[in-house]
């Protein structure tokens, strides 16, 4: 994304646009809300890092009235503890079909999925990228991913970029951040 003099991010009109309808975000988890890493421990323990700025920026959408939901592959105790430490309403764990999933998300909450935002990182959540309202990809996502979305954060996976893209969303939308600093 172009960026000026003072490091900021200039988004087209219609990008702009795209993010002031979102009403939902939706995250995968390994390669978005994760650095796409698998760590085992001695004992067989399945371990992720998540990104603690990350889930501060869900914590701000979600003060700012926005809906906020996980879609992943994968099925793990970890992303429920996590999706639970950020009252995310929506841990969808174990989907093959994200479109599907992101559809039946959307009609659970009277959306459509223009008014959805996802973010996503490889292959399998391309259907659903193409088809949401407003989509993203960390900067670290597959080169085909990075092709298809409206947007390509220039924080990777599990480093802050749900956290850039959540803060594109509110700035876009008018929204006080919770925390602000920027008076």
């Amino acid at each position: 994304m172009p960026r000026g003099k003072t490091g900021r991010i200039h988004l087209s009109k219609t990008l702009l646009a795209r993010l002031k309808r979102v009403r939902a975000l939706a995250m995968d988890v390994d390669g978005v809300l994760t650095d796409a890493g698998m760590y085992y421990s001695e004992t067989g323990d399945e371990l992720k890092k998540f990104n603690t700025r990350d889930g501060m920026g869900i914590k701000m959408l979600q003060a700012a009235g926005l809906l906020t939901a996980i879609i992943t592959k994968e099925k793990t105790a970890i992303v429920e503890r996590r999706g639970q430490k950020l009252a995310i309403p929506d841990v969808e764990q174990g989907v093959d079909d994200k479109l599907l999933a992101l559809t039946q998300l959307a009609q659970k909450h009277g959306l459509s999925l223009e008014k959805v935002a996802y973010i996503g990182d490889d292959v399998n959540d391309l259907e659903a990228l193409r088809r949401v309202g407003f989509s993203a990809a960390p900067a670290d996502a597959m080169p085909i991913v990075r092709k298809a979305v409206h947007y390509v954060c220039s924080k990777r996976g599990g480093e802050g970029a749900v956290r850039e893209l959540t803060d594109l969303i509110i700035k876009a939308q008018g929204h006080r951040p919770l925390y602000a600093t920027d008076r």
